[in-house]
């Protein structure tokens, strides 16, 4: 299409839909591990307190950087760097499914928790391969549709796996639903033998130890890494505390019913985050990395405000959905920028092991900020608390416009990086 617009070229060239589909793959398994396998559990009849314990078999996702310089060292015997770990890992996880499916929690819930733990750890290990892929897949202009191909991949097979198997199980049972996924983690391995091989940027074959460190001295050593660290984590802090209760806020600060919420928050929010992260992807070829950042960061802050507009209204459902939906749109904007930012700071010859290490940094916000917003919301009520939830997303926009010198370069060398990098590579071969 020679006349078509640049965003809708990279739309529509073959690797958006290979990462569409390796998104879908990443996504899948989350869902299973996580609210499936405890609706299964409680259908089953077994204690809340095991129950409980089922949380910390999703603990590899945060710290799959320990063993992400594993990814970037050792190749397997078949289809490359990652995309031999990328089926290894996905045949796992067949594997895994398949063996849950035999199990009944009622009768052996420790060992399906221990399957489960092993389903976390291939399935982490899997992140680590595609995002590397991905990263080293796209070039710097097409980072920002790429992510919003990947996002949407992901947060669609989030639904079907925390959503769709909820219904399939009430008509079936939980152990086909879990063979049905098995099933459906085929699109990975079709994605995976279909797509190519990037380009690696590799040195010469060094000790394992130092493998695993060069890529954490690397980064260090670079000008403003610390502060780059910290905007990692602040970026999307003000999201994080006002999505870490809003379920809560919805059903006990202003009285919506289940059907309510769940209605409009996986019809309309998941909806609307695939716009606003599709509308990211596009506006970004035109905005570039930093205004990009900029913009959808001010944006995810206002709609809080929203929020705050609903706690004093009290129940009143067409603001609930303008809310919903303007609060998921703004959130996919800055997830679309986000991602592409991480992209960016990975060194072509660690790809695995950064993105590992920055994508583990940026889930701190919504990992740890659960007990200071409930605690925050006990002492000052749901509407001051969404304003706090501004307050608390300036640091990170505050962090983004002294680091703007930084992100500018990152964006403007990036090519010229690569470049060397291939030269260097071709130059030891």
């Amino acid at each position: 299409m020679k006349n078509a617009p640049q965003w809708l070229s990279l739309l529509l060239q073959k690797k958006m839909l290979l990462i569409l589909l390796l998104g879908f793959a990443s996504g899948l398994p989350l869902g299973l591990s996580g609210s499936t396998l405890q609706a299964w559990y409680a259908m089953d009849g077994v204690n809340m307190v095991t129950i409980g314990f089922l949380a910390l078999v999703g603990q590899p996702y945060v710290y799959k950087f320990l063993w992400s310089p594993v990814l970037d060292k050792y190749r397997l015997p078949f289809l490359g760097l990652r995309r031999g770990w990328m089926i290894a890992m996905q045949l796992g996880i067949i594997i895994v499914l398949v063996l849950m499916a035999m199990m009944k929690p009622a009768v052996e819930p420790y060992h399906l928790a221990f399957l489960a733990l092993c389903l976390t750890v291939l399935s982490a290990t899997q992140d680590i391969a595609i995002d590397a892929y991905r990263t080293e897949l796209l070039t710097v202009q097409e980072r920002g549709m790429g992510t919003s191909m990947a996002v949407t991949g992901y947060r669609i097979a989030m639904l079907v796996s925390g959503g769709l198997t909820m219904i399939i199980a009430h008509y079936s049972s939980f152990s086909f639903t879990y063979l049905l996924m098995a099933a459906l983690m085929g699109v990975g391995v079709f994605a995976t033998l279909w797509g190519q091989e990037p380009q690696h940027y590799r040195e010469k074959s060094v000790p394992f130890l130092t493998a695993c460190l060069e890529p954490f001295k690397e980064f260090f050593s670079r000008q403003h890494a610390v502060a780059l660290l910290g905007f990692i984590v602040l970026y999307k802090l003000g999201d994080a505390f006002a999505g870490s209760l809003t379920t809560a806020f919805l059903l006990k600060g202003v009285g919506f019913s289940l059907v309510e919420v769940g209605f409009v928050n996986k019809t309309i929010g998941l909806a609307s985050t695939l716009f606003g992260v599709f509308v990211g992807g596009v506006l970004m070829v035109k905005l570039g990395l930093f205004r990009s950042l900029l913009w959808f960061g001010i944006l995810q802050a206002i709609t809080n405000l929203l929020f705050f507009a609903l706690a004093m209204v009290g129940q009143h459902f067409p603001l609930y959905v303008v809310t919903v939906f303007l609060e998921n749109f703004s959130g996919g904007l800055g997830t679309a920028a986000f991602m592409a930012l991480v992209m960016s700071l990975c060194n072509a010859r660690f790809t695995a092991t950064q993105f590992a290490l920055l994508s583990s940094f940026s889930a701190i916000g919504r990992v740890f900020v659960g007990p200071a917003a409930g605690f925050l919301v006990e002492n000052v009520g749901w509407a001051e608390f969404f304003l706090w939830t501004v307050v608390f997303a300036v640091p990170g926009l505050l962090l983004l416009w002294w680091l703007r010198s930084t992100i500018f370069s990152y964006e403007a060398d990036q090519q010229a990086i690569i470049a060397q990098a291939v030269t260097e590579a071709r130059a030891e071969a």
